[in-house]
């Protein structure tokens, strides 16, 4: 008799997850799986539910029904955040406090560290490794707010990226960023698949990310719609416009959703 096999442990497990926010349901028994070494894209409409999601991975909205696991570990559990890196929608780097770009991402150490720690020298080495994968060693000294709005962006991915997080999180990092400075967050991006990282990346526009992505998950109306090869924003745009099915190939999935506040019953 063989042993049964040991089931996989995935960066992130969503099973049957719903948000609500202010009473109102954004997302609705949700199941996602993001694999190791992964680069997923969500994709949806504005209002379906893809920031909602990934806040809720990263422990910033609740859930009220269902579970997230990251790495295998229920989210209330989750004590390692040090594995867990997150760009948040694009905002000011330093949050008007004056900084350098060095010291922005310096502070993406602070879950490596122990309380009141001195900085060392692996703090100094992930941090110069950061600047260099999004192309800004050169501009280290330089104040944040010197900066444009797609190199502030790319400071912020430098942050997430010196603590060395196992899962790297970008929730549109490229809205409103030129087209020379999302090459740039690609380019970054497709060093750190290399390395074999995984990411879970929310994009209004796909761009120069598109040859990096594995998978694409497209949201609507806070379920979703698709999950399955990956497709180019032009293409997702089309599932939320037929609200009983979407042709999309074999690997589809699109429940019913009647209307935004439409909750199922208990799950079975």
């Amino acid at each position: 008799m063989t042993a049964s096999a040991t089931p996989a442990v995935h960066p992130v497990e969503l099973d049957g997850v719903s948000v609500a926010i202010g009473g109102r349901p954004i997302l609705r028994d949700v199941d996602l799986t993001v694999r190791t070494g992964d680069t997923v894209t969500l994709l949806g409409p504005n209002g379906s539910g893809k920031s909602t999601l990934v806040r809720a991975v990263t422990g910033l909205l609740p859930v009220v029904r269902g579970t997230v696991r990251l790495f295998g570990t229920p989210l209330p559990e989750f004590t390692e955040r040090h594995r867990l890196g997150f760009v948040p929608q694009r905002s000011t780097a330093t949050g008007g406090v004056p900084a350098t770009v060095r010291e922005v991402v310096a502070s993406g150490r602070v879950g490596r560290r122990r309380l009141l720690a001195p900085t060392s020298a692996a703090d100094r080495r992930a941090v110069e490794s950061a600047l260099e994968v999004v192309g800004l060693a050169d501009r280290a000294s330089y104040g944040v707010s010197q900066l444009s709005g797609g190199q502030q962006q790319r400071v912020l991915i430098a942050r997430a990226l010196a603590g060395e997080p196992d899962l790297l999180v970008l929730d549109e990092p490229t809205a409103g960023v030129d087209l020379p400075n999302q090459q740039a967050l690609a380019d970054a991006l497709a060093r750190l698949k290399a390395d074999g990282a995984t990411i879970l990346l929310v994009a209004h526009e796909i761009g120069p990310m598109m040859p990096l992505i594995d998978r694409t998950v497209v949201m609507r109306d806070g379920r979703v719609a698709y999950d399955g090869p990956p497709l180019t924003q032009e293409v997702a745009s089309h599932t939320h416009h037929d609200h009983d099915h979407v042709e999309l190939g074999a690997h589809d999935h699109a429940p019913h959703v009647a209307s935004p506040f439409d909750w199922d019953g208990d799950r079975r």
